[in-house]
């Protein structure tokens, strides 16, 4: 009883003190995403649409998608997880609003997950409206899908394109304009980062990696190596305490109370405690008789009693204090907050190479058909969890991977996403048929691919072709012996042949070759029959 009495005394004194000049802010993010998973049955469903005429590119998601299993997660999540959770955090924040220590949250959603309540649960959708009316909730920027868009070359142009798909959703949906971002799962590096500032955001959002701190707290504000991006780092430590290990029977500080867990915040020193977890925590990951729901009611009252924490959103956090130190994380050793906290939990063995580098040989062709419905096709199987339940792990994260998955193993989420490409590829390649001349013209081909130029046998002149247009203005360019030697070799007509199937043009071109003419007036033929075969 004494003993009881003293912890009571000094939790309270520990409460009422200031504890010198040391303010330390709280600052929680929850992740809301939910991906289009695949669905095996896509050739079976697409041969029965088949049947019954032309098939559109509607006819061709819905027979990708598995939208029934769809459907199906969303409205079990939205009872479980996201309307109650979300009436709770709209409770604390409406009890604390007037106070001089308000209550404040911060959500990164995907467009995707946006698409799928905005159709089959709208009161999710309604409740986040709401949220956003308070002002005190941040939106975070993401790419729009959740994707491996910063993985897809070159030079991040699929991830600018999907960070303003969502910019643009978050500003129509919610009337705001995020200033902090994640790259998908927390994926961080040097380049990202810089590329994320010169789209000029201001705060990134990564996790705390003990190789890359080192010696050094993640509770600190840091800023990107090589440009002025402020960064705030997980406390993966505390936040995998709600998120995973909740309601563990066998954790050793179970159960874990709001009560508890704030005293854990008030005893861990640095200027800012970055929470971050799945939303699906609160009630699907952690069911609602484990007490979850409790415990994110009571949390930020038990919080806001200690008088030296507060709870702010990232923006205000990474602003309110000094920047401390670099966080250096060079391109090559690419962080995450999954598994091993690398990239291997999305390409870490050869089935997710294989088909990442089938998604990424199909991009050009995509680009150069450009029809929204085509791209849209392609832009979803970028989603990151078609990539992530093809992984192959051992113990504990395994299980992980095996929890999120919808399929029986990896190699069956490998066979239904190749599936998925495959499908995919042949509208490719039928849209091609109906314009190759314009898709020739203007795709950018990958460097594999491109017409490389050479003076002569082994020398290599350095300059190379992308597509038909380069093509044309290197041929006005390039010594005329170098466009003598790819005609008569035919490497030309081979090109046009391999890569875009234009085996009249390259018939042409070598009724050409075989002309007597002076090597000017070969070239000027050349590009003239380029020209008018290709209508530029």
């Amino acid at each position: 009883m004494e003993n009881s009495f003293i912890l009571y005394i000094y939790k309270y004194l520990m409460k009422q003190c200031i504890c010198g000049d040391r303010l330390t802010d709280i600052v929680f993010m929850f992740e809301v995403h939910q991906p289009y998973r695949l669905d095996r049955r896509a050739y079976e469903k697409l041969l029965e649409k088949a049947l019954r005429g032309n098939l559109s590119y509607s006819d061709l998601e819905e027979a990708i998608l598995d939208q029934g299993l769809n459907k199906l997660v969303i409205e079990r999540a939205s009872s479980k997880c996201y309307i109650p959770a979300t009436s709770i955090i709209l409770e604390n924040i409406k009890r604390y609003r007037d106070s001089w220590k308000p209550f404040k949250v911060s959500y990164s959603i995907s467009g995707v997950f946006i698409e799928q309540v905005r159709r089959w649960s709208p009161k999710v959708l309604d409740l986040f409206h709401e949220l956003a009316s308070t002002g005190m909730a941040e939106f975070i920027e993401q790419t729009y899908y959740h994707s491996l868009a910063a993985f897809i070359p070159p030079n991040f142009d699929e991830l600018r394109e999907q960070i303003m798909e969502h910019h643009k959703l978050m500003n129509e949906e919610f009337g705001v304009e995020p200033i902090s971002i994640e790259n998908t799962e927390f994926t961080y590096n040097n380049d990202i980062a810089c590329f994320f500032h010169s789209l000029g955001y201001k705060v990134m959002l990564t996790e705390g990696v003990d190789w890359v701190l080192g010696w050094r707290s993640p509770n600190y504000v840091y800023r990107s190596y090589l440009c002025d991006m402020r960064v705030l780092t997980r406390n993966y430590r505390l936040s995998d305490d709600i998120g995973y290990r909740f309601s563990d029977r066998n954790w050793d500080q179970y159960p874990l109370t709001a009560d508890k867990y704030a005293s854990w915040l008030a005893a861990t020193p640095g200027d800012i405690i970055f929470i971050a977890i799945d939303y699906e925590t609160f009630g699907e990951h952690h069911w609602p008789e484990t007490g979850i729901y409790e415990f994110l009611k009571w949390l930020p009252g038990e919080i806001l009693k200690w008088q030296h924490l507060a709870i702010s959103t990232p923006s205000e956090a990474a602003f309110k204090y000094p920047v401390r130190d670099v966080y250096d994380v060079p391109p090559w050793s690419t962080i995450s907050w999954a598994d091993e906290r690398d990239l291997s939990a999305w390409l870490g063995n050869h089935m997710q190479h294989n088909a990442f580098k089938m998604l990424i040989d199909l991009r050009p062709f995509v680009k150069a058909i450009d029809k929204p419905e085509l791209t849209r096709l392609w832009k979803l199987l970028t989603i990151s969890d078609h990539y992530y339940y093809i992984a192959t792990k051992f113990g504990s994260i395994e299980q992980v991977h095996s929890y999120f998955s919808p399929y029986k193993n990896a190699p069956d989420a490998y066979a239904i996403l190749v599936q998925a490409l495959s499908i995919l590829a042949k509208r490719i390649v039928e849209e091609i048929r109906e314009n190759t001349r314009k898709v020739a013209y203007n795709i950018v081909l990958p460097e594999d691919k491109a017409f490389h130029f050479h003076l002569k046998e082994n020398v290599y002149l350095g300059i190379k072709a992308h597509n038909v247009k380069e093509l044309i203005r290197r041929l006005e360019e390039v010594p005329v012996e170098s466009v003598i030697f790819h005609l008569h070799r035919g490497d030309l007509q081979a090109w046009f042949i391999n890569i875009f199937g234009l085996r009249d043009l390259a018939d042409e071109l070598n009724k050409l070759a075989r002309e007597t003419m002076d090597v000017e007036s070969k070239r000027r033929a050349l590009i003239k029959i380029l020209k008018e075969y290709f209508g530029s």
